[in-house]
């Protein structure tokens, strides 16, 4: 079977079924300046969602504690993952050691002045900045960007350029959102705030953590629908000969 049908095949299997948001959906061709984003969770969320990573489909993870709400929409950066590159690049920069990634997608936060009345969305975001957030010793970076031609935030092309205040509640919700009663120590840090470039550099890092352990997704699925397809000829080819 050639390229030509393969691909055909691809197309049609995408207009019967979902795309995983995680798996199947593309970062975008001009990542990491720009890329797409999965939104799990929006500001007039009371509990936060997150993708189950074996479906692809929305599940409740907690309800937001206290009176802690996202200021910003918040998803993942799909076909991204924080591994050994992105925990590198941490202790790199820390200068600490024993730091490992989470092993989760790429965090993201995209502010619009839009409201986005609800999330299991995808929209394209222009990073700007981020946060390198430590939580419980794993690389957790969160990416700070705006939406794409958004009308008042698309004039922002740096954390930089970001009112202290977003950016004071943007931390705060971090490290505070999980947070338990009664402990006095919190269990996530932010010892760096960095510019775009340093985000695209962990984006790029995190695509790159992707593709060492799914980059070959694919070409796996591709040879499991040969072997399904040359299975059902088997079979045809038996019941011909009954």
């Amino acid at each position: 079977m050639g390229q030509e049908a393969f691909d055909k095949i691809w197309k049609m299997i995408g207009l019967r079924y979902k795309s995983h948001p995680w798996h199947g959906v593309d970062i975008g061709q001009n990542a990491p300046e720009v890329v797409r984003a999965f939104i799990e969770v929006i500001p007039s969320d009371t509990v936060k969602y997150e993708v189950d990573k074996k479906s692809g489909y929305l599940m409740i993870d907690r309800p937001q504690k206290f009176s802690n709400i996202v200021p910003a929409l918040y998803g993942f950066v799909p076909q991204t993952i924080c591994r050994e590159e992105v925990a590198e690049f941490c202790m790199e920069k820390t200068g600490r050691d024993n730091i490992i990634g989470d092993d989760d997608p790429l965090d993201i936060c995209v502010l619009t002045e839009r409201e986005i009345t609800h999330g299991n969305i995808i929209v394209s975001a222009v990073p700007i900045g981020g946060f390198r957030m430590i939580d419980g010793g794993e690389a957790d970076d969160k990416i700070i960007a705006v939406l794409k031609n958004d009308e008042v935030y698309s004039n922002w092309e740096d954390i930089s350029d970001l009112p202290p205040s977003i950016l004071n509640r943007l931390q705060h919700y971090f490290l505070t959102y999980k947070q338990l009663p009664g402990k006095e120590e919190p269990k996530c840090e932010i010892p760096h705030i960095y510019g775009k470039e340093e985000a695209f550099e962990v984006i790029r890092r995190s695509q790159n953590d992707y593709q060492k352990i799914y980059g070959n997704l694919e070409e796996v699925m591709s040879m499991t629908l040969v072997q399904a397809m040359n299975f059902g000829k088997q079979q045809q080819d038996i019941l011909k000969g009954l």
